[in-house]
């Protein structure tokens, strides 16, 4: 059988925290589509945003050896992944040259067919396609084609355009959408309900709820509000995994690991998830604002 090389879009819903791991730093939403096709051979990621992102995260789903979701984003496999330090997970570049050398190609294409050294599969990630030349993808085509059945190719590109048409002819092409722009002021109340979880006072959260539902948020807003404070929480579970937070709101990424354990993380996430998922429904956002308020409080 034929691997498959997919081309995601960034836009989309899903359920669980590990895809929000991959947002941390304001990196794009990944779709429904990413979940579905983690188990194929060969991908190609093409759009704006953090495409390498969403290539860790597919390999993380290669490399999983815990139980429940793939990847689960805490077994030492996933978490060497996601640090960049999985011996089985290989970032192809040349420094040396302005296009990637038809000999690294050629390098690639042997270590291949060398088994892994530790993890169920052998991912080689290219995170640019425009430093591929004509020559390389020809070189590249048969062991994508025809590779060992451990072997997993994830391609990084701005546009398809710029891969072959005898390597994209194998694709099931997905369009990829670009990262949706957060409103300044529903950006600024998902950092605010980040710093009401950090300080954990109680009834805090409940007045911003109060608040946003006077000034009549609405559903997009309030998605919008969620995804900040997702994003905000997803980089404070990396920087108890040891990944240091960047950024004007580091400092809050790094209370807000001080004062939540990762469970309460995940937890929180998770919530957030859902109700980022009622935003997509005819519900209304005081409803969601209500509801929201009295699951947040019992964390505090």
């Amino acid at each position: 059988m034929k691997p498959k090389i997919y081309l995601y879009g960034t836009s989309g819903q899903y359920g669980n925290y590990l895809a929000a791991l991959t947002e941390a730093g304001a990196e794009p939403v990944l779709s429904r589509d990413l979940f579905r096709a983690c188990g194929c051979d060969g991908l190609l990621l093409p759009g704006g945003g953090t495409r390498m992102a969403a290539a860790q995260y597919a390999a993380a789903a290669r490399e999983w050896q815990g139980g429940g979701q793939k990847p689960c984003g805490t077994c030492p496999a996933c978490r060497k992944v996601f640090s960049g330090i999985h011996p089985d997970v290989i970032t192809v570049r040349d420094e040396a040259h302005k296009n990637l050398s038809v000999d690294t190609v050629r390098q690639i294409r042997a270590d291949a067919y060398i088994r892994p050294n530790e993890g169920a599969r052998k991912v080689y990630i290219f995170p640019d396609c425009t430093i591929l030349t004509e020559q390389d993808q020809n070189v590249l085509l048969k062991i994508v084609e025809e590779g060992p059945p451990y072997a997993a190719f994830l391609f990084c590109a701005e546009n398809s355009s710029v891969v072959l048409q005898t390597l994209r002819s194998r694709c099931v092409e997905l369009k990829l959408h670009p990262a949706v722009t957060v409103e300044k002021e529903s950006s600024e109340a998902g950092v605010e309900l980040c710093r009401l979880l950090a300080a954990g006072k109680r009834g805090t959260v409940t007045e911003l709820m109060v608040r946003l539902e006077k000034k009549r948020l609405d559903r997009d807003g309030l998605a919008a509000m969620l995804d900040q404070a997702r994003t905000l929480l997803a980089a404070a579970l990396l920087a108890q995994y040891g990944q240091a937070p960047e950024g004007p709101d580091a400092a809050l990424i790094v209370q807000l690991g001080k004062r939540l354990t990762k469970q309460r993380i995940m937890g929180t996430i998770e919530l957030l998830q859902t109700y980022r998922g009622a935003c997509s429904y005819n519900v209304g956002a005081s409803h969601v604002l209500g509801a929201l308020a009295v699951e947040l409080e019992e964390i505090l």
